[in-house]
């Protein structure tokens, strides 16, 4: 049976822009901050901090339209002092801007490999131009979220890859993936489950690391099992031995995972320790052979 389709798992991005707009009203010390996703039909604002009405909650800014429509066409930041007679933007949404009692405001694109995902804006109520500080946080709030959606982008590809290479595949004749590349990705998710913030996203690279292994422990043949009880390693002693695996170093291991390698060494020496093995290469087999490893 073909593997489910699992794109549902991902945590709403809506979550992480609500977030990211809270954070930015407190590191801009602006008083309004609001933005919103790009979407078929152009950018729709939908989150905010610090709103006095609903007269811009909802809105649809169309590209090339209005300031965020500026922003856009041209993938990086705008800014206007006073945004009913500025002359550097359309004027498609005055009425509900003058509504919720905007004038000088900055918005920053969430630019995600080459393409804008989202705009935040921060905004004032009187004709002063926002300064450089608060500028510049909004900026990096654009970016920790673009990181963001740029890490659930890949999950998603790598768990696609998952999906296809554990399809059953009709024509034994076409393209599959080796088992080389399977170890190769089971490392990279676990080192990616290791970096992010996002606990539902790491939770979800760990269920897919543990389908690499029960996939694997079904493929093997029964007489080459251990009779023993297959030894308890900790999730970090699993993340070194996969890079190891693959013939990574212990310096090589460490950057990816972002480790030293006094760590890299003593998470092996405890796995070896526990497996009842002398080298990294026992290890790796060993760790195989319990269906630890792909």
């Amino acid at each position: 049976m073909p593997a489910p389709h699992r794109r549902s798992m991902r945590p709403d991005d809506g979550d992480a822009f609500r977030q990211c707009v809270r954070l930015a009203r407190r590191e801009t010390g602006v008083p309004l901050v609001f933005g919103g996703r790009v979407g078929t039909d152009g950018l729709r604002l939908t989150e905010f901090a610090g709103a006095r009405t609903d007269a811009i909650r909802g809105l649809r800014v169309q590209r090339g339209r209005g300031l965020g429509g500026v922003v856009l066409e041209r993938g990086r930041p705008h800014a206007v002092t006073d945004y009913v007679p500025a002359t550097t933007i359309t004027h498609d949404y005055d009425d509900p801007v003058r509504g919720e009692g905007i004038r000088s405001i900055v918005a920053t694109p969430v630019a995600v490999q080459g393409g804008v995902r989202g705009v935040l804006y921060a905004a004032v109520r009187d004709v002063h131009p926002l300064g450089d500080r608060a500028t510049a946080a909004l900026g990096e709030v654009s970016r920790r979220l673009a990181g963001e959606l740029a890490v659930r982008d890949e999950v998603d590809r790598r768990i696609q890859l998952l999906d296809a290479a554990h399809r059953p595949r009709r024509d034994d004749t076409s393209s599959a993936v080796t088992l080389d590349e399977l170890r190769d990705l089971h490392a990279e998710l676990r080192g990616i489950a290791h970096d992010v913030d996002d606990a539902a996203i790491r939770d979800r690279l760990r269920r897919a690391c543990e389908r690499f292994t029960h996939v694997e422990r079904a493929a093997q043949d029964e007489r080459a099992r251990e009779t023993l009880p297959a030894p308890r390693l900790s999730s970090r002693e699993v993340d070194v031995l996969s890079y190891v695996a693959l013939g990574c170093t212990n310096a090589e291991a460490a950057h990816r995972l972002c480790l030293s390698s006094e760590t890299v060494k003593a998470y092996l020496r405890s796995a070896c320790r526990k497996l009842g093995v002398h080298t990294r290469h026992d290890a790796v087999a060993t760790a195989r052979r319990h269906g630890l490893l792909i």
